[in-house]
C-alpha cells in the first residue's frame, strides 16, 4: 500500500519566532489519523527567526534527530555538549532517563531552516547520550546515504531502534531504488526540490508510506533533498 501525505495537509503553527509544520500530531495539533508510523513519531518542519530559539527543555526516552537545510542552529545540553550544526550535519540525541537542553539561532540576519525527527527507542530509561556527525554533499548526490542505524555503520549515528535512516540528493538524471524487505516498512520525506517517488511527483513538504510494497524508486529529481525511513 502506498499512501501520499501532501505538505498542506500537515499541521501548521506559527509562533512568530518560530514557523512549524507538523507531519505528525504534536502539541496543539492532533490528527488521530497520524499520530506516528510504526516508531516514527514526529517530523517536524521548522524555520527559527534569527536571535531567537527553543530555552531549556526537558525530553525523555525519545530519539531525537536534527537535520539542518538552511543557516545553523546551537545546541546546548546539561551534559555538557555545546556545538553549532549546519548543512550537512546530522545530530542525534537519546534522551534516555531524560535530558535537559536549548536550540538557538544566533545568526541575527538569517533563519535557521532544520527538520526535528522523534524516533521511539526499543529500550527505556537508558543513559542519555549525544551524538554528531557531518555526511558532505557528494556523498549524497544521486543515492540514499545512511545516516543514522542501529549499529553505527557506515560512519552513521547510533539510534536505539531497529530503524535505517537515509539522506539523499537529486538531480537531473539520478535514480536510486531500494528493495523493501519483508515485514519493513518506508516512510519517505521531502525536504526540498521535487522528485518523482514509484508513480507519484512530490515536491518539498510532501512524504510518502509504503507498506507491504517491494521496493521505492526515486528519479526525475529536481534539486530533490529526501530523507527515508526503513522501519519495523
Amino acid at each position: 500500500m502506498i499512501e501520499l501525505r501532501r505538505s498542506e495537509e500537515r499541521g501548521h503553527a506559527n509562533h512568530g519566532w518560530l514557523d512549524s509544520y507538523h507531519s505528525f500530531s504534536f502539541a496543539d495539533y492532533y490528527d488521530p489519523e497520524h499520530m506516528a508510523f510504526g516508531p516514527l513519531r514526529v517530523i517536524n518542519e521548522d524555520r527559527i527567526d534569527g536571535g531567537a530559539g527553543f530555552g531549556a527543555h526537558g525530553h525523555r526516552d525519545m530519539e531525537i534527530i536534527s537535520y539542518v537545510l538552511e543557516g545553523e542552529l546551537a545546541h546546548k545540553d546539561n551534559m555538557g555538549n555545546g556545538s553549532v550544526i549546519r548543512p550537512g550535519d546530522v545530530q542525534r540525541m537519546s534522551a534516555g532517563r531524560g535530558i535537559m537542553h536549548s536550540e538557538f539561532n544566533h545568526a541575527k540576519d538569517r533563519q535557521a531552516h532544520f527538520l526535528q525527527i522523534w524516533i521511539e527507542p526499543n529500550r527505556f530509561g537508558i543513559q542519555p547520550g549525544y551524538e554528531e556527525k557531518r555526511f558532505e554533499a557528494e556523498e549524497k548526490q544521486g543515492r540514499l546515504r545512511l545516516i543514522a542505524s542501529p549499529d553505527g555503520r557506515d560512519g552513521s549515528v547510533t539510534i536505539h531502534q531497529d530503524a535505517q535512516v537515509y539522506a539523499g540528493l537529486f538531480d537531473g538524471g539520478d535514480s536510486v531504488r531500494l528493495d523493501i524487505q519483508p515485514g519493513r516498512r518506508v516512510y519517505l520525506h521531502v525536504a526540498k526540490g521535487e522528485i518523482q517517488v514509484n508513480q507519484s511527483m512530490l515536491k518539498a513538504g510532501d512524504a510518502v508510506k509504503l507498506t507491504n510494497e517491494p521496493g521505492i524508486e526515486l528519479i526525475n529529481g529536481k534539486a530533490a533533498e529526501v530523507l527515508l525511513f526503513d522501519l519495523p
